[in-house]
């Protein structure tokens, strides 16, 4: 599903004489057509399209890129979460602490455990979870897990949010969804906690021809214990498929799975590209009266500028051509959906001055230097009204 309300623009723009997207899907098909149309031939003629060698060997190849012994394939990032918290102990009777700074889908994955959400504020600098204000909250709650999500393709503090975690003896499971690949010290995202939850959303770094996630671990007990809800609740090797919990049906398809692990292959390659352009925008944004990014190990899911009066300057850029987009307008404790939560209106500010003043310019691989420069004069212009 396209979800406009996280900005994500379905439109296909490939000239750039034309509008320039917040993201373009299609312009890395040419030189992925032939292998992707081979994958789906032969997955068709042999009728293997579930729990099959290829998941079994892009499982195999995204644990070994996450420096993690066992990655197991599911069918959302949003299922990754809610059964790696599964896997944990996460139910009803119990909390999960998270920010309302990220996609509704994290707290959704929560929400179906049966357990209660907290929320922790962000730091304004990081824009993600503040170790300090989780530690005041761990302090004084009985917590069951934490959600530390990486948001925008940066890292999260995750190293700090593991040491609170650890001395309060609680589990971490890293939301990665925006963070394929992104490194802190040398490690890859997705291998600091009990587990890493993974989209692979046809918009992310690592991006599925449809929905798909997985949940990276170092644990062989948790990956079993993930592999058996994906799948009914069944155990491996399990013929007769006896339910031993309470599973559902949350497989990666092989076919997604082989599609992945080719574009697996070319990832560092993206996300090196992703970089370069968001190192051309600091360049080009430099002098101009905003926020930018900071620099660091992240990957760039989103080049994420804030500024005063967003709405204006993004609706001046709609109707220059420029697809900006709001990454996110409503913190997820204001949204009607959520307010049984409990929080109001101030109760998270940092979060709550971010969603006025986040906007997020087009960024892809494949962009174009001439596109950066005219994203760049189209806000010059917007910002001097």
């Amino acid at each position: 599903m396209i979800r406009a309300a996280a900005g994500y623009a379905g439109v296909v723009i490939t000239t750039e004489t034309k509008n320039i997207p917040l993201f373009d899907l299609a312009r890395s098909w040419p030189e992925l057509r032939d292998e992707v149309l081979g994958i789906v031939d032969d997955i068709a003629a042999r009728g293997a399209f579930s729990l099959g060698a290829e998941l079994e060997r892009f499982e195999e190849e995204f644990a070994a890129y996450c420096g993690c012994q066992h990655a197991v394939g599911t069918s959302s990032g949003t299922s990754a979460i809610e059964l790696a918290l599964r896997a944990l102990g996460a139910g009803p009777g119990r909390s999960v602490a998270t920010v309302s700074n990220t996609f509704v889908a994290t707290i959704e994955a929560i929400e179906a455990t049966g357990a209660r959400t907290r929320l922790v504020d962000v730091d304004a600098a990081t824009r993600c979870m503040d170790p300090a204000r989780l530690e005041r909250l761990l302090a004084t709650e009985e917590i069951a897990a934490v959600v530390a999500v990486h948001l925008y393709g940066r890292p999260a503090p995750i190293e700090e949010i593991v040491a609170v975690c650890e001395r309060a003896g609680v589990p971490v499971v890293e939301d990665c969804a925006q963070a394929h690949g992104a490194t802190v010290a040398g490690r890859r995202v997705g291998s600091f906690g009990a587990a890493g939850a993974f989209s692979f959303y046809p918009t992310k770094n690592l991006g599925a021809f449809g929905d798909g996630g997985a949940v990276t671990t170092p644990d062989a007990e948790l990956a079993a214990t993930v592999r058996s809800l994906r799948h009914h609740g069944s155990r491996a090797g399990d013929a007769n498929l006896h339910v031993r919990s309470d599973g559902g049906t949350e497989r990666l398809d092989n076919l997604q799975a082989a599609i992945l692990s080719l574009k697996l292959s070319r990832l560092d390659g993206d996300n090196e590209r992703r970089r370069a352009a968001a190192r051309e925008y600091d360049a080009l944004l430099g002098d101009l009266p905003l926020g930018l990014p900071q620099a660091g190990d992240g990957v760039y899911h989103l080049y994420v500028v804030e500024m005063q009066d967003r709405d204006r300057v993004r609706a001046r850029l709609r109707d220059a051509g420029v697809g900006a987009g709001v990454h996110y307008p409503t913190p997820v404790h204001l949204q009607p959906g959520f307010w049984h939560l409990g929080y109001r209106r101030c109760d998270l500010p940092a979060t709550e001055r971010l969603s006025s003043r986040v906007l997020s310019l087009p960024l892809f691989p494949g962009m174009t230097r001439g596109e950066q420069q005219r994203v760049a004069r189209a806000l010059t212009d917007a910002l001097k009204d």
